[in-house]
């Protein structure tokens, strides 16, 4: 069958975001207010800001603005999975802080277990499961590279688990499919915009005020505080945190440190008794395999497949537009590889396709800082793996505003920055040979060339 009939009947659309239980936006701030804090922007580094600080002192006075509407852009368009790691990986943390990355690991956990506790805490239904995930080996050389990254990790006291291809077939059973690294905690699959709904529920309970349709537009000191300009008001406050990832920041000088990269999903109808059995899959762990441009995957409530990923594009001068949120070429290129991984799945039609920007940097997780005398915070830089490491980003953009030196502001992950982007054209070109590069490579038993050799040497160690 052409995979292009396999998307004849879908929505382009997100699938979390067009669930029934969406709730409706609050009213835009019409008119001046002022509090002690204000969060800018609705997703989950801004929702986690707010509930926490209500959640350290409930006397605070916080306020929360977002553009749109809660949740409706990464936060409700990622795979809904809520990793430990706050680093993109064991592997690029440990590159990047050796001396870190068993405290950076530990503190990791503590924030998924600290997520889990507030789902159950405020009772938020956002289908959270704790099942793991496994990186698979399609490649043979991917398999010793597996083995020998479980050894490493187990050595870092990770609880991981090696899986020949027997084994790993034996949980979910694909052809491409030779070895796998199986992470049973680490991992939780989530309905993330369930979930930026229940944040927003909480916040609202705890006393937050929200404001939504509600863009910040200008930045500006005013007395001992800030002042934040809207369309039909200014928010005026003793502190501003700001999570607005790769929406153009309020503070100008940090906008050379990211890159809007493009990502696309797709969600397939959801599979029958018969289907599900021709896959196994009964540990429902979310998965992802060893390339560069690699593809994530997991199984949803409703046992549907979610397939993302390979395709992550970039467009010349870094603009976010909503008319790059689909991109057919991809969709089909994504249906064929579904179909490669699945064969067994032949006639499965996808109910739902979507795309959205990231917010990636040079070091591919977040980075942090203050501006404006302190009165600013930001955490940003997320890179595709913000739904776990948001809450984390949020503990340190509250620890920096008030000042506290905490283990979390003493780390050297905190304190730095990554490397900024080159100016246009140079950017554009630099991201298009590294995708280029990382195609060859994927295709040459994983051999990198002179170009990621070089960026590999500046820390610019760049996959999908």
């Amino acid at each position: 069958m052409d995979p292009a009939h396999s998307l004849a009947d879908v929505q382009y659309t997100s699938f979390w975001l067009a669930d029934p239980a969406r709730p409706e936006a609050l009213p835009a701030l019409v008119g001046d207010v002022s509090c002690d804090l204000l969060v800018v922007g609705g997703g989950y580094s801004g929702l986690w800001t707010a509930l926490i600080a209500k959640e350290r002192d409930p006397s605070l006075d916080v306020v929360l603005v977002e553009g749109k509407e809660v949740g409706w852009a990464a936060s409700g368009r990622n795979g809904g999975f809520c990793a430990a790691s706050l680093t993109h990986g064991f592997f690029n943390g440990l590159e990047r802080w050796p001396d870190e990355i068993d405290t950076l690991e530990r503190l990791g956990r503590e924030n998924l277990q600290a997520i889990e506790d507030t789902v159950k805490r405020y009772g938020i239904d956002c289908d959270w499961e704790r099942s793991g995930e496994l990186d698979v080996a399609t490649e043979p050389y991917q398999v010793e590279e597996l083995r020998e990254g479980a050894e490493l990790m187990a050595a870092h006291g990770l609880e991981v688990d090696f899986l020949d291809a027997d084994a790993i077939r034996a949980e979910v059973d694909s052809p491409t499919f030779l070895a796998g690294l199986w992470d049973k905690d680490g991992v939780a699959m989530v309905h993330p915009a369930k979930l930026a709904w229940g944040l927003k529920r909480a916040c609202l309970e705890q006393g937050v005020r929200i404001f939504e349709h509600t863009p910040a537009t200008q930045l500006a000191e005013s007395g001992p505080g800030m002042a934040v300009r809207t369309p039909y008001g200014r928010v005026f406050a003793r502190h501003v945190a700001l999570g607005t990832n790769i929406f153009p920041n309020l503070v100008k000088r940090v906008r050379p440190y990211l890159a809007p990269v493009y990502d696309f999903a797709l969600m397939t109808e959801p599979l029958t008794e018969q289907q599900l059995e021709s896959i196994g899959w009964k540990n429902r762990q979310g998965l992802g395999d060893c390339a560069n441009q690699f593809h994530y995957f997991r199984i949803s409530a409703d046992n549907r497949i979610l397939w993302g990923g390979y395709d992550a594009i970039y467009h010349y001068g870094g603009q976010v537009r909503d008319e790059y949120d689909h991109r057919p070429e991809t969709y089909q290129k994504l249906a064929g590889h579904f179909f490669t991984a699945f064969p067994q799945l032949e006639g499965v039609k996808f109910s739902h396709a979507w795309g959205g920007a990231i917010d990636t940097c040079s070091r591919f997780s977040a980075f942090f800082g203050t501006a404006h005398k302190g009165r600013v915070s930001y955490a940003l830089g997320y890179t595709g793996l913000g739904v776990g490491a948001t809450r984390f980003g949020a503990e340190v953009m509250l620890d920096l505003l008030t000042g506290r030196q905490t283990e979390r502001t003493e780390l050297e992950m905190v304190k730095s920055k990554p490397m900024p982007f080159p100016p246009e054209p140079v950017k554009w070109a630099g991201i298009g040979i590294t995708k280029w590069s990382l195609d060859r490579a994927d295709h040459n038993e994983g051999k990198r060339n002179l170009w990621l050799k070089a960026m590999d040497a500046l820390g610019l160690g760049f996959d999908s």
